[in-house]
């Protein structure tokens, strides 16, 4: 009797013993997310590989939204234009730009970055192509806008190189990509003063459309996002292109299984307005808004100031000479004028001022952080559009435009990076687009300030241009969260204000 009583005893204590040694064994299953393996990874030869092409995609970007610029004096005398038509142009181009970019953004949360992209450029270079055969006005404004619809879809290629760069490099690298805008930008002007005297504006259009068909092809070797495809629940998607990048840059992926949480809600406009991000959201509308307003209000001033001469705020008498002429022979109230090879040299000049700011802008961002360093340039923004009314002489007329060049591109330099920074992986797309939408705004309103208002009240347009840069410049000083080294956030908490 007393071996069957104790034998029971002995069974439940050998139990506990087997059943107390495999505990640990759960905790020594690792796991890493997206964010871990990236930043283990590092940096190498796959960074390169995709800024370059990526940052290419600024190439043909530029050239698009230049080519307004540089063609306007073409197409006004060709049509006989009159300032509020040539205007239009732009504003329409923007209105398309506007429109789709919150349709590429919803899309590109939903199906994938890297498809946008490839159909942005695919739409883009095709009817940019056929505005080269335009037969009227009519059809130049509605193949432009076709145009500004395709290009809007290019700021995918931002958010790809963003979701694959580590934190400490995101800084550096994304600001560098003002090189292929101002590429883009240069090459446009230079065949601009060689193509449209000679053969005409038609085939510099068709010549501006060969960077973009070419960068279709390279797409090929740029894959999907992984921090995308994890969202999806595509972990073996992600997992392939995360160890496909470490074989490239040689290094090592983390130990363990990739575990990512399945985001079901994923481009919501909605979140976008949620109590977390509302105050953020509209701010950073706001900053978008005018940025972009003084970005293509400095451009398109520009070449206004060349066209017509204006220098000290008031026309000078060789343009009165030919308007008057111009009225005599057509008694059409448009102005033609084409630009003579110094004002290309000017505007050349003007732009290269795109990259003077570039490694201040950089030590800034990394340095002072996001915010403080985009209230800085928009206030020195709205001081030099004010210093731009002061009556100079030619020379210090470009020294202004190249430092407003240099100041309004560090400032959409600091603005991109930010928004792809603050927003989580499940709207980070739908952020940038309605940003982007959001921004086009300005830029529709700016031509009708540079190439219309400008023309009745040089200082007023001035005015008008530096006090919205004042107030972006509070905005951005009093966002609620600061970016520099963060990590990219996949969910929607957020916990991040300091």
């Amino acid at each position: 009797m007393t071996a069957k009583q104790t034998e029971p005893v002995t069974i439940v204590s050998l139990r506990e013993l087997n059943l107390g040694t495999p505990e640990p064994q759960p905790r020594e299953s690792k796991t890493f997310t997206v964010e871990e393996a990236v930043e283990t990874i590092g940096f190498g030869r796959f960074h390169i590989a995709l800024f370059l092409i990526m940052g290419s995609t600024g190439v043909a970007e530029a050239m698009e939204i230049m080519l307004i610029a540089v063609v306007s004096p073409a197409i006004r005398c060709e049509w006989q234009l009159e300032n509020w038509q040539v205007a239009l142009v732009t504003t329409m181009v923007f209105f398309g730009y506007m429109v789709f970019s919150v349709l590429f953004g919803l899309l590109a949360d939903r199906y994938g970055r890297w498809k946008i992209l490839f159909i942005s450029f695919l739409w883009g270079a095709y009817f940019s192509l056929l505005t080269s055969f335009s037969p009227s006005y009519i059809w130049f404004v509605f193949l432009r806008t076709m145009v500004g619809c395709g290009v809007s879809g290019h700021s995918q290629g931002l958010i790809i190189k963003t979701e694959f760069l580590p934190t400490k490099y995101r800084g550096y690298m994304l600001p560098l990509s003002q090189v292929f805008w101002l590429a883009g930008s240069l090459l446009i002007i230079g065949l601009a003063s060689v193509v449209v005297p000679t053969i005409g504006w038609r085939w510099l259009i068709r010549i501006a459309s060969i960077p973009g068909i070419i960068l279709i092809m390279a797409f090929k070797f740029i894959p999907e996002s992984a921090r995308f495809n994890v969202s999806t629940g595509n972990t073996q998607a992600a997992l392939a292109t995360l160890e496909r990048i470490a074989k490239m840059n040689r290094s090592v992926m983390p130990e363990g299984k990739l575990v990512e949480p399945i985001l079901e809600k994923r481009g919501r406009f909605a979140d976008l307005l949620d109590a977390k991000y509302l105050r953020t959201t509209l701010q950073i509308w706001v900053i978008w808004l005018g940025i972009s307003f003084a970005y293509y209000g400095v451009i398109l001033a520009s070449a206004e100031l060349l066209e017509r001469d204006l220098v000290c705020g008031s026309r000078s008498e060789s343009e009165v000479a030919v308007t008057v002429g111009v009225l005599e022979e057509s008694q059409s109230p448009c102005y033609c004028h084409m630009f003579a090879p110094s004002d290309y040299r000017t505007m050349i000049i003007s732009t290269i001022g795109e990259i003077a700011l570039n490694p201040l802008n950089i030590l800034g961002i990394n340095f002072l952080g996001r915010r403080l360093s985009l209230s800085i340039t928009m206030g020195c923004t709205a001081l030099f559009f004010l210093l731009l009314n002061i009556c100079t002489s030619s020379a210090g007329l470009i020294g202004f435009l190249f430092m407003l060049r240099a100041l309004v591109a560090a400032n959409f330099n600091t603005i991109y990076i930010y928004t792809a920074e603050v927003y989580p992986t499940a709207m980070r797309a739908l952020g940038m687009g309605t940003s982007g939408s959001l921004c086009r705004i300005g830029a529709m309103v700016a031509p009708f300030i540079s190439q219309v208002l400008m023309s009745a009240s040089f200082l007023g347009a001035l005015c008008l241009f530096a006090s919205v840069c004042v107030v972006c410049a509070i905005s951005a000083f009093t966002l609620p969260i600061e970016t520099k080294g963060r990590a990219l956030q996949l969910e929607l908490g957020l916990n991040e204000y300091y």
